[in-house]
């Protein structure tokens, strides 16, 4: 290469360096507000279960359950996709993947209820079952029978039952570190959030407690679950949402939608609550660009409508459920709930179905922009990361494999995060 030759230019260094100067502030607060994707697993799902049902069991029961719904309800790949809708050149392979996940890692994600699926008990008692959850929780991860993300949900920061949430918080953490630490797939979830000031109050109670046990500054993090509609619009009518992220100081790892309660809130009647509601997809799109850039995640809720009875009824129970998954993954909402065993096979039927209808596809254009070799649609690099991540999340819920995703893009998952914008980790 010969000397770069010289152009003409106008602007001193001295505009260039002020330029600078002026915005240094922004740069400082752009990457502070938005550090971008966290790099780590996002569950496809939460399960709650209440504080007095959890057992050392729970995770299998609920996948064995789920196993005897299949042998009962759709025996095979082709009685499954008739009642989803899958395609035929899908159905064998999710419905395979299905079966395996159930036997290998049933729940992704499970939270131990204290607030309304426990309800209000004695002290003593939610006492005991605090601590009896902690125990549980560590003895799991001890002996390789967790979940990948485990925690509670303790009562909200209202006056008339903060003093027993901020305990059985208490209880539980203390109980934890009694049994050995934190675990790194530790989760807490914090409902019915109205005012900033209570997401603020939160952060104050776990800085207390990591300097308490001299642990790293913003070790434990929390969810923080959108239910009452001060949560989406405040009365100075900005959207709180976004000012619960801030007051959070980093420790906000999601935002969940709660079906009920906000629906509820705006006066929605009961046979019209559900995640499809208009209501329900106004929330979740104020959350979602709340969150954009900040690591947050964005969670949708779920259906109490249960696979229960006859087979016909159960039929009618999973089209629902995996109408309303697949909804929401197209929406860019790629977690929800779940509330019974039954849901677990369609909510990773559909999961499982959405990753590999498109992996072929993603995987060309992926292979295409990183070759530079154009193509019939001219991807930028903002797509880029979004087919990456789309890929990521088909490897992390088991929806695709390493090997697989390696063949049809050439790339590893190191090269994956890169362009997803992660940081990177070993395959």
């Amino acid at each position: 290469m010969g000397q770069q030759e010289t152009v003409a230019t106008s602007f001193a260094d001295t505009v260039r360096e002020g330029i600078g100067a002026a915005l240094a502030e922004v740069d400082a607060d752009l990457a502070r507000r938005y550090p971008g994707d966290p790099g780590t697993r996002q569950p496809v799902h939460t399960v709650y279960v209440p504080g007095d049902a959890f057992t050392a069991g729970t995770i299998r029961s609920w996948g064995d359950q789920a196993l005897a719904m299949l042998d009962e309800h759709a025996p095979d790949a082709g009685a499954l996709a008739a009642v989803l809708g899958i395609p035929d050149d899908l159905a064998g392979p999710v419905y395979d993947r299905v079966r395996a996940k159930l036997e290998r890692e049933p729940v992704e994600d499970l939270r131990i209820d204290f607030e309304d699926g426990y309800g209000l008990r004695s002290d003593a008692e939610e006492d005991e079952a605090a601590a009896r959850a902690a125990a549980l929780v560590a003895a799991a991860y001890r002996d390789g029978t967790a979940a990948p993300y485990m925690g509670i949900r303790m009562k909200c920061m209202e006056a008339a039952v903060r003093d027993r949430g901020v305990r059985t918080l208490d209880v539980f953490l203390t109980g934890l570190m009694a049994a050995g630490g934190l675990p790194e797939g530790l989760v807490l979830t914090l409902p019915k959030v109205t005012y900033v000031e209570q997401v603020a109050a939160m952060a104050r109670l776990l800085d207390a407690f990591e300097k308490a046990h001299a642990l790293t500054p913003g070790r434990i993090g929390f969810e923080i679950q959108i239910e009452t509609t001060q949560s989406i619009l405040g009365a100075d009518g900005r959207a709180t949402v976004a000012r619960m992220i801030e007051a959070a100081e980093g420790r906000a790892t999601s935002l969940h939608y709660g079906t009920f309660d906000y629906s509820a809130s705006c006066g929605v009647s009961a046979a019209y609550q559900a995640s499809d509601h208009p209501v329900a997809d106004h929330a979740k799109a104020v959350m979602q660009v709340a969150a954009a850039g900040t690591g947050v995640r964005v969670s949708d809720g779920s259906t109490n409508v249960l696979p229960v009875g006859p087979t016909a009824q159960v039929h009618d129970a999973w089209k629902l459920h995996h109408g309303l998954t697949r909804r929401a993954l197209a929406r860019a909402y790629y977690q929800g709930w779940d509330m019974h065993p039954g849901h677990l096979p369609t909510r990773y039927a559909a999961v499982y179905a959405f990753y590999r209808e498109g992996l072929e596809k993603a995987a060309a254009r992926l292979a295409a922009y990183v070759a530079k070799a154009g193509g019939d649609i001219a991807d930028e690099p903002a797509t880029a990361k979004a087919l990456s991540g789309y890929l990521l999340r088909g490897l992390d819920c088991g929806a695709v494999d390493g090997a697989e995703v390696a063949r049809l893009t050439g790339l590893t998952r190191a090269d994956l995060d890169g362009l997803a914008g992660r940081p990177t980790k070993s395959a």
